[in-house]
C-alpha cells in the first residue's frame, strides 16, 4: 500500500501573506502565491496520467500504483477562496485538515465554508484542536482530547463521521497514532517524506512530501510522477531536521524562529 502525498498549507496573493492561515514568517515559508500554485496544479496535470484522489483509496487499494493525494494544513480561508476552484478545474479532491479552534476567526474557514468545501467533494479532516508546537511531547491525555475533539466538532458540522486527520507541525511518534486509533481516526497524515503507508493498531498512517513557498512547480511535478531523486532529497532533509529537533528540542524551535526573523 503506497501513497504520494503532497502536502500544501495556504495559497495568497503575493502581497497578502497574512490573508490566510497562520501568522508569522514561519508560517509564510510554506504559503504559495496564487500563480505559483496555479503552476504546480497544472505541472502535476502535465506530469502523470494518475490524478490525485482521495484518501479514501488507500483503504479499497488492490494494485501497487501509488494513489496521488493532495493535502492542506491548518484549515486557512484559502482552502475556500482560492485552492478549491483551481483543484475543481481538474476534477481533482483536496484533502483539507482544520485547527478546529481556529474554525470562523479571521483568516480560517468558517462553518458555512467546511460544509461547502464537503459538499462540492472534497475531503474534509482534523489538524487537532490547538495546533501544538510539538504535538509529540503532548500527555496522552492531551493528545486523545486533541484528536476527539476536534473529531467531534467537525463530524458535528457536517453531519458524518470525520475519521481523517494530519499531524500538526511535523511531530510525529507511534504514541501520536496511537491516540489518533483510540479517537476514532481511521486515516493519519504525517509530514515524514515516504510513500510506505502502515498500520497503528486501526489507525492508517501516510507519509507526505512538503512543499514550501518557493518549491518549483517541476518539483511538484516530479514528486507526483513518482521519480526517485526529490523524493530523495525530501527524505534526507526531513530525516537531519527530525535528528535535530529530537537533540534540541525546544531549543531547535526558538533558533528557527530567531533566524526566521
Amino acid at each position: 500500500m503506497r501513497a504520494l502525498a503532497l502536502l500544501y498549507h495556504d495559497v495568497v496573493e503575493a502581497d497578502s501573506l497574512a490573508s490566510s492561515g497562520f501568522p508569522g514568517a514561519d508560517s509564510d515559508t510554506y504559503k504559495l502565491g496564487v500563480g505559483a500554485f496555479t503552476a504546480h496544479v497544472a505541472a502535476i496535470d502535465r506530469a502523470t496520467r494518475h490524478k490525485p484522489g482521495s484518501a479514501f483509496q488507500l483503504i479499497e487499494q488492490e494494485n501497487a500504483q501509488p494513489v496521488r493525494l493532495l493535502t492542506f494544513d491548518d484549515g486557512g480561508v484559502s482552502a475556500y477562496t482560492h485552492i478549491a476552484d483551481l483543484l475543481e478545474e481538474h476534477g481533482w479532491p483536496g484533502h483539507f485538515l482544520v485547527t478546529t479552534n481556529r474554525i470562523g476567526s479571521p483568516t480560517f474557514l468558517s462553518r458555512e465554508q467546511i460544509q461547502s468545501l464537503r459538499r462540492r467533494g472534497h475531503i474534509i479532516g482534523s489538524h487537532s484542536v490547538s495546533h501544538p508546537v510539538r504535538m509529540s511531547a503532548c500527555s496522552w491525555d492531551v493528545l486523545v482530547d486533541e484528536w476527539r475533539s476536534s473529531r467531534q466538532v467537525l463530524s458535528d458540522i457536517l453531519g458524518e463521521d470525520v475519521t481523517v486527520a494530519s499531524v500538526p507541525g511535523g511531530y510525529f511518534s507511534k504514541t501520536v497514532a496511537r491516540a489518533a486509533s483510540v479517537a476514532g481516526i481511521r486515516l493519519l497524515f504525517t509530514s515524514e517524506p515516504s510513500t510506505r503507508c502502515y498500520f497503528v493498531d486501526n489507525c492508517l498512517v501516510v507519509g507526505r512530501y512538503c512543499l514550501r513557498s518557493r518549491t518549483p512547480p517541476s518539483t511538484a511535478a516530479r514528486l507526483a510522477r513518482g521519480d526517485w531523486s526529490p523524493r530523495l532529497t525530501s527524505w534526507l532533509s526531513w530525516n537531519t531536521k527530525k535528528a535535530a529537533k529530537k537533540m534540541a528540542g525546544d531549543f531547535y524551535l526558538r533558533t528557527r524562529l530567531t533566524l526566521l526573523r
